[in-house]
């Protein structure tokens, strides 16, 4: 009878054991956060730049699983965190502050986003090839022009280069949607004939179609326009230059508007988790420009307030004060 006490003791020991393991393995799930980040299409820069981030707060945050998701670009991405679909994106400025004051495609739902810190400048490529008989903006009258995929801040900025350059994006073009790996394939099939892309450089797409036998690239200036874009949507954009070679084939270099690149939260990201997410940019900074080498523009120095159209969010702030930045 004692024995048969005992290992009834026993087993109850053991199953308490085995429950009080689950009860922990459960916990530990439940505790794991799990970060989805909006990125844009394979063709681009964000897409890598997001694996890489993903991968940096995988390996650097305690209990942290992240993802870097393809998408449409940043306005898509910041529809995602307006829904609660993604916690962190990739976004060009002026589509953050669309996206704050609900206007043009956020018209009618606003949402609460927040700045994590200034990425690299994204630099307005319009491409075109030799036998278009595009030379300057004006000759985009009357042609085949891709525009940018649907939910992307390149067709966001696209328009608003168009209409500073005097266009009409409706009447003055046949005007197509299309991302920059699928512009890319169309020009080469002379389906269209030239292309707007707002990315970072060198961005692989456009390499590639610099590269293709047969083909001159020609890159169209218009920092012209800034200026006017200005005027019309507050100091967004400034004027820059795409040197001579950074693409196979550009032989000159190009004037053109950039807008600088932020990463982006919901008001609703705690301010730990915010800060956090900084600290691992920043020190494993390397990491992220072995996967592309825009991430070097991830510096102090371009984390000013006036390189970002919305409010930064306090545990980013924290960060940078620790820091010593002077914003």
């Amino acid at each position: 009878m004692t024995i048969k006490i005992r290992r009834l003791t026993l087993r109850r020991a053991v199953a308490g054991a085995a429950a009080l393991a689950l009860v922990a393995a459960g916990t530990a799930v439940a505790q794991q956060k799990t970060i989805a980040i909006g990125t844009g299409g394979t063709g681009g820069v964000y897409y890598p730049m997001g694996g890489g981030l993903a991968a940096v707060l995988s390996k650097t945050l305690p209990d942290v699983q992240a993802t870097a998701e393809v998408t449409g670009g940043s306005v898509d991405n910041l529809k995602l965190i307006g829904s609660g679909q993604s916690e962190v994106g990739f976004s060009m400025a002026d589509a953050a502050l669309d996206a704050l004051q609900g206007q043009d495609k956020f018209k009618g739902n606003k949402i609460d986003v927040r700045t994590l810190l200034v990425l690299y400048p994204n630099r307005m490529h319009v491409v075109t090839v030799e036998g278009t008989g595009i030379e300057t903006m004006a000759d985009l009258k009357g042609k085949r022009v891709s525009t940018g995929s649907p939910g992307s801040a390149t067709e966001v900025m696209a328009f608003r280069v168009i209409e500073a350059a005097g266009l009409d994006k409706d009447k003055d073009m046949k005007r197509e949607r299309l991302g920059v790996a699928e512009s890319v394939n169309a020009i080469k099939d002379r389906k269209i004939d030239a292309f707007f892309w707002v990315g970072g450089l060198p961005t692989a797409a456009v390499t590639d179609l610099g590269a293709t036998p047969g083909v001159k690239i020609k890159m169209i200036d218009h920092s012209e326009v800034v200026d006017k874009m200005n005027a019309k949507h507050g100091k967004l954009y400034a004027a820059d230059t795409i040197k001579a070679g950074t693409y196979p084939g550009q032989d000159k270099d190009n004037k053109i508007s950039v807008v600088w690149n932020v990463l982006v939260t919901s008001d609703k990201m705690t301010d730990q988790m915010a800060y956090d997410i900084v600290k691992a940019i920043f020190d494993k900074k390397p990491d992220l420009v072995a996967v592309h080498k825009e991430a070097a523009s991830i510096d102090y120095k371009n984390q000013l307030k006036a390189n970002s159209s919305i409010p930064w969010h306090p545990g980013a702030l924290k960060y940078f004060a620790d820091k010593g930045v002077q914003m």
